[in-house]
């Protein structure tokens, strides 16, 4: 009778028996199949990764994982890709748009992470607060993050901003008040656009932002390549 029971519970609640191993130790409910993805996308089309330079070509992209340019110090994505789901890529298509109307656009450093990748980065941060617990995954595994910041159409140069990507400081917190004025201008714009069309900045990273909604979205762990 007992067995039966398991069977059943089995059978209507597989995520509450999500299997632990190496690479998800937390026993956590992710997609990490190209067949999983699929199936998730044919049931839901908004839950397709969708890629953000094909789809907003005037986007840059500077995907500081994909070179040893970044604080891992080694190369960590094998391509220079962005990826988010489709409301995300819908929206920044709007945000862009926006921007252009003032001569910027919008440089992006990551978007969509497999969770292997955070596993990775938590182990070796030096400061674990800037980064995400694997325990609960990320945002970006979700594909509902988006690091970046402003750009100068004409230049391409980057606007002054209180800090540079990733930089595990106290001022990398949106509302640090030590910071020139024309920092302070323009981590505001960034804010003020991205926040009225449907985003989150992070508390401690002004580069950082979470799409509102993205808890309709599963934690994933499909490499690049197969994407």
């Amino acid at each position: 009778m007992k067995k039966l029971l398991l069977l059943l519970l089995l059978c209507q609640s597989p995520s509450l028996f999500a299997q632990k191993s190496r690479q998800n130790p937390y026993g956590l409910d992710i997609i990490n199949t190209e067949e999983a993805y699929r199936k998730s996308v044919k049931e839901n089309p908004e839950n397709k990764l969708v890629d953000i330079k094909k789809a907003i070509p005037s986007i840059v992209l500077d995907i500081r994982y994909a070179t040893k340019d970044n604080f891992m110090q080694r190369v960590m994505y094998p391509k220079a890709r962005a990826l988010a789901r489709q409301p995300v890529v819908n929206q920044l298509k709007k945000i862009q748009a926006s921007l252009k109307t003032k001569g910027y656009g919008l440089k992006i450093y990551d978007a969509y992470r497999p969770y292997a990748i955070t596993m990775a980065f938590y182990q070796q941060a030096s400061d674990k607060q800037f980064v995400a617990h694997p325990k609960s995954g990320s945002r970006h595994n979700r594909g509902c993050a988006i690091d970046l910041s402003i750009i100068n159409l004409k230049t391409k140069k980057e606007l002054e901003m209180p800090t540079g990507y990733d930089s595990f400081s106290a001022a990398a917190a949106p509302d640090y008040k030590e910071v020139t004025p024309l920092a302070r201008k323009n981590r505001e714009m960034l804010i003020k656009v991205m926040e009225s069309h449907g985003f989150k900045v992070m508390y401690n990273e002004w580069w950082h932002f979470d799409f509102q909604g993205w808890e309709r979205f599963k934690l994933m762990d499909i490499p690049f390549n197969k994407l």
